[in-house]
């Protein structure tokens, strides 16, 4: 068995903080960074005042069309292609690192354009959360849910799980851009390429104290709606980095959990890319989900 002298130092060598040994943790518990709550059972968010009431956020945000409060109307035609994100990869000019999982400074603008002309097209019309779930501007997305309780959670309040596709539309727009915002990452844009930090599995297992000692240690996101330019084109927050996000695969087969826009780290992060090597049963720190209707 490998000691944690060992793990530590891996942590180190992959860029995350020191790992703390069980004694020394129990010995000498760091105080918290913030004030944890369980929402449902073993779900979990940053306690904060109530977020801004969303008919208040519709009415600056004037986006909201035909939708429920606090969503947004998405509607147009959509650039379809099964191969949507190697295409945008042939066009970076210059690579973060080439490597998976990639990431590109920069694409260039006008071979995309020549590139996305020739793609067949898709109307698309739909509603789609403004934030994160609990959707609600200045309060934390709420985390550690699996793909089942997600499509509960949004049927329970009369919407539905987003498809993978409704979700890429609202983070891209007509132009299926790289990133919401434009052709070029911008690390303070959204929250991304924050350092990796080790995390301990086990800990979820455990006491409500212990998981909650362990989310503080991972946790670098932020609340919903914290960054302006952090939006797509139709006005949709933060669909890259701060945590990754639940949708329903199109696909028959294989997993119906498909997740898209990646969390704080120093992961993709863009609007094409999903995950798909997880189940539906699959849940951690760095996850939760919006709603469509």
């Amino acid at each position: 068995m490998r000691s944690w002298r060992y793990l530590a130092w891996v942590s180190f060598a992959l860029g995350g903080g020191a790992l703390v040994s069980p004694l020394a943790r129990a010995e000498d518990p760091k105080p918290l960074t913030y004030d944890w709550r369980e929402v449902g059972k073993n779900h979990w968010q940053i306690k904060t005042a109530p977020g801004e009431a969303p008919d208040v956020t519709d009415a600056a945000e004037g986006n909201r069309g035909e939708c429920p409060a606090g969503m947004v109307s998405v509607k147009g035609k959509m650039a379809v292609t099964a191969i949507g994100d190697e295409l945008q990869k042939s066009i970076c000019t210059k690579w973060i690192n080439k490597e998976f999982p990639e990431r590109c400074a920069s694409f260039d603008k006008d071979k995309w354009a020549a590139l996305r002309g020739k793609l067949a097209v898709k109307d698309m019309a739909f509603c789609i959360d403004r934030f994160e779930y609990p959707n609600r501007k200045g309060e934390y997305p709420v985390i550690y849910v699996n793909w089942y309780e997600s499509k509960k959670i949004c049927e329970d309040s009369g919407k539905r799980l987003c498809n993978e596709e409704e979700w890429t539309f609202a983070c891209e727009g007509e132009e299926a851009l790289p990133y919401p915002y434009g052709f070029d990452r911008d690390k303070d844009a959204c929250v991304v390429d924050k350092s990796w930090r080790w995390f301990d599995a086990s800990a979820y297992g455990k006491t409500n104290d212990v998981i909650i000692r362990e989310l503080d240690k991972l946790w670098q996101g932020v609340p919903s709606g914290s960054l302006a330019k952090c939006k797509s084109p139709f006005g949709v927050y933060d669909m890259i980095g701060n945590v990754d996000e639940y949708t329903k695969s199109l696909s028959p087969t294989g997993s119906p959990a498909i997740l898209k826009g990646g969390y704080w780290g120093p992961v993709r992060t863009r609007c094409r890319p999903s995950t798909r090597a997880h189940g539906p049963e699959h849940a951690f720190y760095q996850q939760g989900f919006r709603c469509c209707k």
